[in-house]
């Protein structure tokens, strides 16, 4: 079913409304409490259900303070400057107890089977871009190589491994949930709960800015973010990838690696991958900036009542330039193998460009591997992704 006409980009599903009202209700007649977003509270509610030891692990004391500084400073963020609705309000303590919750029982994993954490992987291939830039289109392209690796969606938001495995079925339930309340949701990302995504979620888990930034406006939360050091965060995204790597038994496939942040974070990444390959994307700056507000701002708006289009559209400029700077000083110094991949072209003969980022690579590339690939093209041709860009082309004013 094709998702219904969005007319601006603040526009926001009726169920939206619905349910703030639900929430403001309850609250007022004390049948639930109102959440909260103090750090103490949040930790009390996650340690309901695993043991405070889990916070240490193969964790360093700077890891740790770290993680530490980053909830304080995103919490007071999300009180002082995110204008949260009663809906935002609860998405932003579910998703903090959540984060805080996975943290202990990663750890708590890692101190019962420490070999998790170092075990050894094959090169990965990073691929490196703007948000909105084509990097999900070569992401599944690639992904759909059988020699190579990647990573479900329902483990980049669920990275602690279970048996039975429930976590689709839980991802399934939140993407049901997700749709319900914004029904743009796949017009903007193609999902699928077992299908090949980016790993927002494990950045998320170590509480960089990216996923918060996308969904609240927290400009003391990413200020902070920007001038620190990842290098924690990329400790506990490799951590989580090896444990991942090793669950599925894929470890010596590399792994296809895709969040629009490594763009921003690109020296603590390879850092943390000194032998990986890298794929960059390109594409016209103008289309990126209206198509990144465009999602930034359909998150947003479900989350406050009181969104300023014009600071998302000044602040996702900003946000390029920045990584734009970051991602050519770092590439300036890479002697590893690299691919350039332009968006257009892509669109225009996507063989061709795969063949090409291949040889640069250094990589085979098999008949088995076109024809997944022509099978990914076919399935990516029926998303409703394709709506996105003709909804922000058609907004008035934006």
């Amino acid at each position: 079913m094709a998702p219904p006409p969005r007319p601006h980009p603040l526009a926001r599903s009726p169920h939206v409304e619905r349910v703030c009202g639900w929430l403001e209700k309850s609250w007022a007649r004390g049948i639930t409490d109102v959440p909260s977003l103090d750090t103490d509270v949040l930790w009390g509610k996650a340690l309901r259900d695993v043991p405070a030891e889990g916070e240490r692990g193969p964790r360093s004391e700077a890891d740790m303070a770290d993680f530490r500084l980053r909830l304080e400073v995103l919490a007071e963020s999300l009180q002082s400057e995110a204008r949260l609705n009663a809906l935002g309000l609860t998405m932003a303590h579910g998703q903090l107890v959540r984060v805080i919750r996975q943290r202990l029982e990663l750890g708590e994993l890692w101190s019962e089977q420490p070999d998790l954490v170092h075990a050894e992987l094959a090169p990965p291939i990073i691929i490196v871009g703007q948000m909105r830039s084509g990097t999900t289109r070569v992401h599944r392209l690639l992904a759909a190589d059988p020699q190579l690796a990647a990573t479900r969606f329902c483990d980049s938001w669920h990275p602690v491994p279970r048996k039975p495995d429930t976590r689709p079925a839980w991802s399934a339930l939140t993407l049901l949930f997700a749709r319900t309340l914004d029904p743009w949701l796949d017009s903007i990302h193609p999902f699928g709960t077992t299908r090949p995504d980016e790993e927002l979620g494990w950045l998320a888990c170590a509480l960089d800015h990216c996923a918060y930034e996308a969904q609240w406006r927290v400009p003391g939360f990413t200020a902070l973010s920007e001038d620190r050091d990842p290098a924690p965060i990329y400790r506990e995204f490799g951590r989580i990838l090896r444990t991942d790597a090793v669950w599925h038994g894929n470890a010596h496939r590399p792994r296809v690696l895709k969040v629009p942040q490594f763009a921003e974070d690109l020296p603590a990444i390879l850092n943390e991958f000194p032998d990986a390959r890298v794929v960059v994307t390109k594409r016209c700056e103008d289309n990126l900036a209206s198509s990144a507000a465009s999602l930034v701002a359909n998150q947003m708006t479900i989350q406050s009542d009181d969104v300023d289009m014009d600071w998302i559209e000044k602040e996702v400029k900003r946000k390029i330039a920045l990584r734009d700077d970051r991602m050519a000083a770092a590439l300036s110094g890479f002697n590893g193998p690299m691919s350039e991949v332009d968006f257009e072209a892509l669109g225009e003969d996507w063989k061709a460009e795969m063949r090409r980022v291949y040889a640069e690579l250094g990589l085979p590339l098999s008949d088995d591997a076109i024809s997944a690939m022509g099978d990914e093209q076919t399935r990516a041709a029926q998303d409703k992704h394709t709506a996105h860009s003709r909804s922000y082309r058609n907004f008035s004013g934006s």
